[in-house]
């Protein structure tokens, strides 16, 4: 009677082995490498279906936009001419002139501003580091609605507080919105506010992986805080530099939020960038054919722009 028990015991303990290692079959076989080899990619076909459905089609959709005359009842293939059409309008050139204000004058003042600010953050005598840095941040964290109306109530002409510190020190009120050069200059103001410190924090991490030797040797040898700046700091600042000013030119063509809000593209067409001029073909014009052309053609300058910058980085190599 006890054989016969302890048999069945031994049975239903194999029995249950047999059933958890049926459980564990999947993950060892997995882990063997014996699972089927289309596994991994059901994991990673959610992704793609994301990706094709909400970058992809629209991707696609566009450039086929971009060939037809698009109503809400039919779509007329039109070939080129919507590139023509946009290429060959003067406010299209206008729009790009006044981004290339920003691009031109803006970036570079933005950039040497994050460079100084960068070296004052890895100051090794700094305290409070990480609260500096934090505040450096902070306008980034802001949403660019939310600043941009805070900024057009510090410009605005009548009771903005910048006009009212000109009017104490005795200096005339400048229509800063309302004035063609002003609006750039506010819309300049705007964008080095909020950029300048993302630029920062980004030029910091490439400054905490210079050696201090160099730094330490060039003491040694006599130079100064300002000629190891221009020596050392920015030759090895290079390629971060290289890497904020694609942002930044990206960036500049993109620029969206703080012209529509604070100065509506005005005076006139003073402001008006890329992106105000699409949106209003695509939006208020509902053309959408000729703004799909439109977004190709300042896709491709975009991308052209990024390549000169880093083939000049490279002293003209590829």
């Amino acid at each position: 009677m006890s054989t016969s028990r302890h048999l069945s015991v031994e049975l239903d303990d194999d029995s249950q082995l047999r059933a958890l290692a049926q459980k564990r079959s999947w993950w060892s076989k997995y882990r063997t490498g014996s699972v089927p080899v289309w596994v991994p990619y059901a994991f990673i076909l959610p992704f793609f279906v994301i990706f094709a459905v909400f970058m992809l089609y629209p991707i696609l959709d566009t450039l086929y936009l971009s060939f037809v005359n698009w109503s809400s009842t039919s779509t007329q293939w039109v070939g080129i001419r919507n590139y023509v059409l946009v290429l060959t309008d003067p406010t299209f050139w206008k729009s790009l002139f006044n981004d290339a204000f920003v691009f031109v004058v803006q970036v570079p003042v933005m950039l040497f501003l994050a460079t100084l600010l960068a070296v004052a953050l890895n100051a090794k005598n700094l305290r409070l580091k990480w609260l500096f840095r934090l505040l450096v941040f902070f306008p980034v964290l802001v949403d660019a609605v939310t600043y941009t109306i805070a900024f057009q109530i510090i410009f605005n002409a009548n009771f903005g507080i910048l006009n009212y510190l000109l009017h104490f020190i005795g200096l005339k009120p400048i229509n800063w919105t309302g004035d063609a050069w002003a609006a750039r200059i506010s819309i300049f103001l705007v964008v080095t506010w909020r950029w300048t410190g993302y630029n920062a924090i980004i030029l910091l991490s490439g400054l905490q992986s210079i050696p201090g030797e160099l730094y330490e040797s060039a003491y040694v040898d006599g130079a100064g805080k300002v000629r190891t700046f221009f020596g050392i700091t920015i030759p090895m600042l290079k390629p971060i530099l290289l890497f904020c000013a694609i942002l930044s030119t990206v960036g500049t063509l993109q620029l969206f939020t703080e012209p529509y809000i604070l100065t509506g593209g005005g005076p006139g067409t003073a402001t008006e960038t890329p992106m105000l001029y699409l949106y209003g073909i695509g939006f208020q014009n509902f053309n959408f054919g000729l703004a799909s052309a439109g977004t190709y053609i300042l896709t491709t300058i975009i991308g052209v722009l990024s390549f000169i910058q880093i083939r000049a980085s490279r002293g003209g190599q590829i």
